[in-house]
């Protein structure tokens, strides 16, 4: 096995604290279909996850398995956050999907962190067919202050970081509003990462805040409850 030097240890450690996010994530886009695939006459709705940056698929698999429990066929969508450009992230999250839709009625979304900015840019510019509602969990929505702090050291490892700057002219900053979807915002009160005001975003549905941290907000029960309630009726 091959010894990781020290210093580059450190160095991915602090990029993954900028927003929380631990272990270091899959080094290519992959799915995990936690639920059956959907055939021709699945009409499940589909629900589609989208981790956070330096993380895994495998943080989302509670919240997957929780979600196909209530009948929702989901698709759990992972990335490198190492190499690739929001947008080129975003691009290929929509030819994914567009792969997997089947005859699903509805396309929802979750995302954590980076990955709402992922969903968003997603929405934006090759917006999936049958785009139905949208769950975003800690996300960077004007930014973050944290990535301000950490870019300048961050970058050459995860690019990404850049895009979630606090700067007006940054990735995130310069997305417009999602358009024709309901989606709301599950913020919380003791992120570290992300704060509550971070989290706003004009035209939400629904805001609400819960007392967690930012790295594993996505398996709390609570969380858990207000996404299945916010997917079914767009309110928490």
């Amino acid at each position: 096995m091959t010894r990781v030097p020290g210093w580059l240890w450190r160095t991915a450690s602090a990029a993954g604290v900028v927003l929380g996010l631990g272990a270091a994530g899959a080094g290519y886009v992959a799915l995990d279909q936690t639920g059956a695939s959907g055939g021709p006459g699945d009409r499940r709705e589909l629900v589609v996850l989208v981790h956070g940056m330096g993380r895994s698929r495998a943080s989302m698999w509670m919240l997957g398995r929780s979600l196909e429990a209530q009948g929702y066929r989901v698709l759990n969508w992972g990335y490198s956050s190492y190499s690739d450009s929001v947008p080129a992230l975003g691009a290929a999250l929509s030819r994914d999907v567009a792969d997997e839709i089947g005859s699903a009625p509805r396309v929802h979304f979750v995302g954590h962190s980076l990955g709402n900015v992922i969903v968003r840019w997603a929405l934006a510019h090759e917006r999936p067919a049958r785009a139905g509602r949208v769950v975003m969990l800690a996300p960077p929505n004007q930014g973050a202050a944290a990535a301000d702090r950490y870019a300048r050291y961050a970058a050459w490892l995860m690019p990404p970081i850049t895009e979630l700057r606090t700067a007006p002219n940054s990735t995130v900053r310069m997305l417009p509003v999602p358009r024709g979807v309901d989606f709301g915002v599950i913020a919380g009160a003791h992120d570290g990462k992300v704060s509550v005001a971070e989290t706003r975003l004009p035209g939400a549905r629904a805001h609400t805040v819960v007392p967690a941290a930012h790295t594993f907000i996505m398996n709390r029960r609570d969380v858990h409850r207000l996404t299945l309630r916010f997917l079914r009726e767009g309110r928490f």
